[in-house]
C-alpha cells in the first residue's frame, strides 16, 4: 500500500510539473505561447484538439492493462484533425501517460482541467467550466450517503456534469455496491441509475470516456459496456419524467445570467432581480429530485445571504431543508483561476426544518481533507432572511444568542444605502484641490483600520475633490452618517469597518461626496434610539464582525446584509453607551459588547 501511494505521489509529482509548467496560462510562459499563437477564433478548437490527444494517449496507456480492451468512444460531432505543433505533441502525449497512472478521479480532473484552461476565457465564464477536484467530489458525495442516499438503488442526476467528475465517483460507488451481482445485471442497473446532461458535447464526451475507464473491469467481465450516460443538452431546458431522482448532484456553473422571458418566467418562483446561473441549476435540481431525494451542489456561498437569492432561500426552506453544510476553509487554489469561497451543500426534499450540521473544510495538496465541525443552525422563520450559520467552533454560541435578537437597523431608526457616486462614470467632476462648487470626496480609505475617519486620497486614480455638475447635486451628502467599507474579504482581521462622518467636518465644508465602495447608514426619521458614534462603536467591535461573518457569503458587505444584522435592543446599549461617552478604551467597549452577545473572543 506504502509502494502504492509512493507511485501515485510520483506520478501526481510528474503530471503536475508537465501540466502546470506547460499548458495553464497563468502559471508558465509555454502555456501562454502556446494558446498565444493561436487565433482567438480558433482557440476552442485547438483546446479540443490538444484534449483529444491527451485522452488518446490515456486511453492506450490504460487499454494495454485491460482484460477485454475496448476502443475509445466516437466524439459526438466531426472536428477538423490536423496535427498538434512540435511543443504541444510530446507534452500531450506524457501528460496522457502520466495521467494514466493515477485514478481516474485525478486523471479526469487533470485532463478535464487541462481543456477548459485552454478554451477561450469568454467562453468559460459562459459557460461555468470550472471543474470540481476530487476530494471535494467525494466529500459531497459522502454527505449525500449521510443524507440517506443507497448507492446500491439510488437513481442520480448530474445536471452539469462537465468532465464526469461527479458521474465518475458515483459510478464507481455504484458498482461496489452492486458488486454480488453478475456483471450484466450491474451494468444495467446503471444504465437505467446513473444520467448527466452537458451543455458542452466535447465535455460530455469527456464524461463518457472516464465513466468508461472506471468501469473497465465491469465491462470486461460482462463482455459489454454502457450506451452513453450523458445528454448533450441545455438543462435549463429539460422537463423531469415521472421517475424522478433519489440525488441530484453536482457543481452547476455560475454567474449572472440573462435569461430569456419564457425562461425567466419558467424559473420565476426562485428569482429576485438579477438570475445567476447556479441559483437556478438550484431550482432546476428541486424539479428533478424526488420526494425524500437529495440534491448535493458545490456553490458560491453567495446563496445564505445575498439579496438576489432570497427567493430561492424561501423556495429551499419550504421544499428542501438544508440537511448540512461545509465551508471549504481556502478561496485561492482550490479551484483552478477562481477566487470564490465556496461551500458544500446537501438539502433533502420534503423534510421539515431541523437543525442542519456545518463543518469547516480544508483539502490538502495529497487530495485529502480535514474537516472541523462547527456546529448546526436552524433556517429562520422567515426562510428568505439571510441565513445564520457558524463558520467556527466559536461562533456556534453567539448564532444562537442572534436567533434571540429581535431588533435591527431599522430599530435603531437607520437605514442604509451605498455612497452615489460611481468615480470612474464622473471622472470629469475630480479635483485637486479644493474650490467653489467643489467639496470633498470621501472615498473607501477615508474609513480606516481603527475605526476613525480621516479624509484621505492617496491611492491611485484617487482625487480629494468633486465638482458636481447643477444635475449631479444628488451625489451630495450633507448629513452626519456612519461609513462602513464595502468590500472586505474573510481573510481580513475586521469584515467590518465603520467610522462615523464628524458633525465638525460636515460643519468646515458645508457637504460631501461620498463614493460608491462606501455604505451610508442614516437616521430615518427625527432623532434615532442610538447615537451614530455609539453605533460606529458597536460595529467596530470583535463580537459585531464575527456576527457579520455567520450572515455575510461574499466579500461584498451590502446594505441588505447591514440591515439584516441582528442587534440587541436599544435600551440594552446602556453600558455600551456610557462607555463611548466616556472615550473610554477599545478593550472596555468590546468586553461590554462581548456580553451582550454572550461571545467568547476565542
Amino acid at each position: 500500500m506504502a509502494t502504492a501511494r509512493a507511485n501515485i505521489g510520483q506520478a501526481r509529482a510528474e503530471l503536475s510539473s508537465a501540466w502546470l509548467s506547460t499548458f495553464l496560462a497563468d502559471h508558465s510562459k509555454s502555456a501562454r505561447l502556446l494558446v498565444a499563437s493561436v487565433k482567438p477564433e480558433d482557440r476552442l478548437e485547438f483546446a479540443r484538439r490538444v484534449t483529444i490527444h491527451v485522452i488518446r494517449s490515456y486511453w492506450q496507456e490504460i487499454r494495454a492493462r485491460s482484460s477485454r480492451p475496448w476502443p475509445l468512444r466516437e466524439l459526438p460531432f466531426e472536428l477538423e484533425h490536423s496535427d498538434l505543433t512540435l511543443h504541444a505533441e510530446p507534452l500531450a502525449d506524457a501528460v496522457g501517460r502520466v495521467a494514466a497512472r493515477l485514478s481516474v478521479e485525478d486523471a479526469s480532473y487533470i485532463i478535464g482541467s487541462l481543456y477548459t484552461g485552454m478554451m477561450p476565457a469568454r467562453l468559460r465564464a459562459q459557460q461555468g467550466a470550472y471543474y470540481t477536484p476530487p476530494a471535494l467530489c467525494e466529500r459531497l458525495l459522502d454527505l449525500a450517503s449521510d443524507a440517506g442516499v443507497d448507492w446500491r438503488s439510488a437513481r442520480v442526476l448530474d445536471p452539469a456534469s462537465g468532465g464526469g467528475a461527479f458521474l465518475v465517483a458515483a459510478a464507481r460507488r455504484m458498482a461496489a455496491g452492486l458488486e454480488s451481482l453478475p456483471a450484466n445485471n450491474s451494468l444495467t442497473h446503471i444504465q437505467r441509475h446513473l444520467h448527466g446532461f452537458e451543455l458542452d458535447p466535447f465535455a460530455g464526451w469527456m464524461a463518457q470516456v472516464f465513466v468508461d475507464a472506471t468501469l473497465d473491469p465491469l465491462y470486461g467481465d460482462a463482455g459489454n459496456r454502457l450506451r452513453p450516460v450523458v445528454r448533450a443538452v441545455d438543462a435549463l431546458e429539460q422537463t423531469p419524467e415521472s421517475d424522478r431522482y433519489d440525488l441530484v448532484v453536482g457543481n452547476p456553473p455560475y454567474g449572472r445570467v440573462r435569461l430569456t422571458p419564457s425562461m425567466r418566467d419558467r424559473f420565476r418562483r426562485s428569482l429576485f432581480g438579477h438570475a445567476n446561473l447556479y441559483g437556478v441549476f438550484t431550482d432546476l435540481a428541486l424539479r428533478f429530485a424526488k420526494p425524500g431525494g437529495a440534491i448535493a451542489y458545490v456553490t458560491p456561498t453567495s446563496f445564505l445571504a445575498g439579496e438576489y437569492f432570497k427567493a430561492l432561500r424561501g423556495l429551499l426552506g419550504r421544499e428542501a431543508p438544508p440537511v448540512c453544510i461545509d465551508f471549504v476553509g481556502a478561496r485561492k487554489g482550490v479551484f483552478a483561476d477562481v477566487l470564490q469561497e465556496t461551500v458544500l451543500s446537501v438539502f433533502r426534499r420534503g423534510d421539515g426544518r431541523a437543525d442542519a450540521s456545518v463543518h469547516h473544510i480544508f483539502p490538502d495538496s495529497n487530495g485529502c481533507i480535514e474537516k472541523t465541525a462547527t456546529g448546526s443552525f436552524t433556517l429562520p422563520e422567515v426562510p428568505e432572511q439571510p441565513w445564520l450559520v457558524p463558520r467556527t467552533k466559536s461562533q456556534f454560541g453567539l448564532v444562537r444568542q442572534l436567533e434571540q435578537f429581535p431588533c435591527r437597523l431599522a430599530d435603531y431608526g437607520y437605514c442604509v444605502s451605498t455612497g452615489p457616486l460611481v468615480w470612474n462614470r464622473h471622472k470629469t467632476g475630480l479635483r485637486q484641490q479644493a474650490g467653489k462648487g467643489r467639496f470633498p470626496l470621501v472615498w473607501a480609505e477615508s474609513v480606516r483600520p481603527d475605526g476613525t475617519f480621516e479624509f484621505r486620497a492617496r491611492k491611485r486614480n484617487h482625487q480629494p475633490y468633486f465638482a458636481p455638475t447643477p444635475r449631479e447635486n444628488w451625489v451630495v451628502t450633507d448629513f452626519a452618517c456612519v461609513l462602513v467599507q464595502r468590500t472586505t474579504a474573510k481573510e481580513q482581521s475586521r469584515r467590518l469597518i465603520a467610522a462615523e462622518l464628524p458633525e465638525s467636518f460636515l460643519d468646515e465644508h458645508r457637504a460631501v461626496v461620498i463614493e460608491n465602495h462606501l455604505n451610508m447608514i442614516k437616521p430615518t426619521n427625527g432623532a434615532p434610539k442610538v447615537r451614530q458614534t455609539v453605533l460606529a462603536a458597536l460595529l467596530n467591535t470583535e463580537a459585531v464582525d464575527q456576527a457579520f461573518r455567520c450572515i455575510s457569503g461574499s466579500v461584498a458587505v451590502s446594505a441588505y446584509e447591514l440591515e439584516a444584522l441582528p442587534l440587541p435592543p436599544p435600551d440594552s446599549l446602556g453600558e455600551v453607551e456610557a462607555l463611548v461617552a466616556s472615550r473610554a478604551g477599545r478593550p472596555s467597549i468590546e468586553q461590554a459588547v462581548n456580553r451582550l452577545y454572550a461571545y467568547e473572543d476565542s
